[in-house]
């Protein structure tokens, strides 16, 4: 297990450097999306229309923070992460279609994103859940938001954040931390099983 410090957008070579079980801490931009804001960025790219932001190397963070306008200025109360898996049939496409790198979450996502993820040079970071207050700390500073048509916690919003983590990689190079664990413990079930109901 390493320890890394990155700063957003990222590279290929950000990527490849990354396994399964490292530590990250994220420094520049990241950009809330939950399942609203990703599929109206299928449907504009689809129809041939172009985004008002570039998500090229990008990490998207499955959020939806609860903000507030203080003397004209945005600041971040609260931004917990939102269950990635509602973001499975979406996710390989904005990763195809936008080239993003990172994907910051809870709970993991399926053998379908992972697939994108590896073909596409993306990884996922888990965060840790319910400790939305304290992940708010690490965002300076509100850059922008888009689609508030949405609503708050669907919007996309433009964060600057600084050392934000610790991250923990649990999806890398066609390895699912999630998907490993969840095979040994139904392996264990079944063998439990086996023993005690003859």
């Amino acid at each position: 297990m390493s320890e890394f410090k990155l700063k957003t957008p990222l590279s290929e070579g950000d990527v490849d450097k990354l396994e399964v079980g490292d530590i990250v801490y994220l420094s520049g931009e990241i950009y809330t999306a939950r399942d609203r804001a990703h599929k109206r960025a299928i449907e504009l790219y689809e129809s041939g229309e172009e985004l008002p932001f570039d998500w090229n190397g990008a990490v998207i963070f499955h959020c939806g923070p609860v903000v507030i306008e203080r003397n004209g200025n945005w600041e971040v109360v609260s931004a917990g992460p939102t269950t990635s898996s509602r973001m499975n049939d979406l996710e390989p496409k904005v990763i195809e279609y936008f080239g993003v790198r990172g994907i910051i979450g809870k709970g993991g996502m399926n053998g379908g994103t992972t697939e994108a993820m590896n073909k596409h040079k993306c990884v996922y970071f888990s965060i840790t859940g319910g400790a939305g207050v304290l992940v708010a700390q690490a965002v300076k500073r509100v850059k922008g938001v888009y689609w508030e048509d949405l609503g708050m916690p669907e919007a996309v919003w433009v964060f600057s954040v600084e050392d934000l983590g610790p991250l923990v990689v649990t999806i890398s190079k066609g390895r699912n931390y999630y998907l490993e664990v969840e095979k040994k413990v139904l392996s264990v079930k079944e063998n439990l099983l086996k023993r005690w109901i003859k």
